[in-house]
């Protein structure tokens, strides 16, 4: 999830929120008690409800691991076969070793038990709270997610992980993988929020550098992640600027790349209300149903 640009949705009923900007980056104003009481409740509790009770939720994440499975030996041997940007692509590719990249957070580890918390006790997104329940290495592997990169370790294609948690937490997420049943080959499988790759500069959150990294030294075969940002640079966060940079790649959607669905928190939101967290909640409110369509 992983970052991108800030991001937060409202955790209703009791709760503040929990976004892609602010989970796991930046942090947005308490809301004050009587904001809480008039947010609808039907934001967070709701999304986080579906991710944890729904069998659909479930029924999607196995049906999509299956699908890049079943097409990730044929990639292997396609020399052609590239999964990366053309942007992160600047090594020629065809002779080096493959590879598959996976964004973390809502893509193999399942983090709504810490939006469940903020839920139940009306908190919001917190930087500390967050790096607490990173550091319970807890987080359980999302369903499909241990039998699609074993399977990938099997076949000699080497598996990193990017994610942009702080650098404070790679111990304990390297454990958290290993825990899980993910394979981690070493250190060197988790590029985190701070890796660097000289004469790169790094925007931000954006992962483009730490996919050149990867691509200095391998084909990338596939990347799975749930925002935009796992796969590409977007330049400019908004509906059209988002549709824009996906238009080349449209076609990679189910072979190259492979998207996770997640109503909690992503890139997607402050889209709605030109990325100006500062605005006040309601305002922002107000912008994302104007932006629902009804017919």
């Amino acid at each position: 999830m992983t970052k991108f640009l800030p991001v937060l949705l409202g955790t209703l009923l009791l709760c503040g929120c929990a976004s892609e900007a602010q989970h796991p980056s930046l942090a947005s104003a308490q809301p004050t008690p009587a904001s809480v009481a008039t947010v609808a409740a039907d934001d967070n509790l709701n999304a986080v409800a579906w991710t944890q009770t729904a069998l659909e939720h479930d029924l999607i994440y196995q049906e999509t691991f299956r699908s890049a499975q079943s097409q990730l030996l044929a990639a292997l041997k396609d020399r052609n076969w590239d999964a990366l940007p053309a942007e992160d692509r600047s090594t020629p590719y065809k002779h080096l070793k493959p590879a598959v990249i996976l964004d973390i957070d809502e893509t193999v580890l399942d983090n709504s038990p810490y939006q469940a918390r903020l839920i139940r006790k009306g908190g919001e997104f917190n930087e500390a709270d967050w790096a607490a329940w990173c550091k319970e290495e807890r987080a359980r592997a999302l369903p499909g997610a241990v039998e699609f990169t074993q399977f990938a370790a099997r076949h000699g294609i080497a598996v990193f992980y990017i994610s942009n948690r702080a650098q404070d937490l790679d111990a304990a997420t390297l454990d958290n993988l290993r825990k899980a049943g993910l394979p981690v080959s070493g250190p060197e499988a988790f590029l985190g929020l701070g890796t660097l790759l000289p004469g790169c500069d790094q925007v931000g959150t954006e992962k483009s550098c730490r996919r050149q990294l990867i691509g200095q030294h391998h084909r990338v075969l596939m990347q799975l992640g749930d925002q935009l940002g796992d796969f590409l640079s977007v330049l400019t966060n908004t509906a059209a600027g988002r549709v824009q940079a996906m238009a080349p790649y449209k076609d990679w959607i189910g072979t190259r790349w492979f998207v996770f669905p997640n109503p909690t928190y992503g890139s997607w939101e402050p889209s709605l209300f030109n990325n100006e967290w500062s605005t006040p909640r309601e305002q922002r409110r107000q912008q994302k149903i104007q932006a629902l369509r009804v017919d």
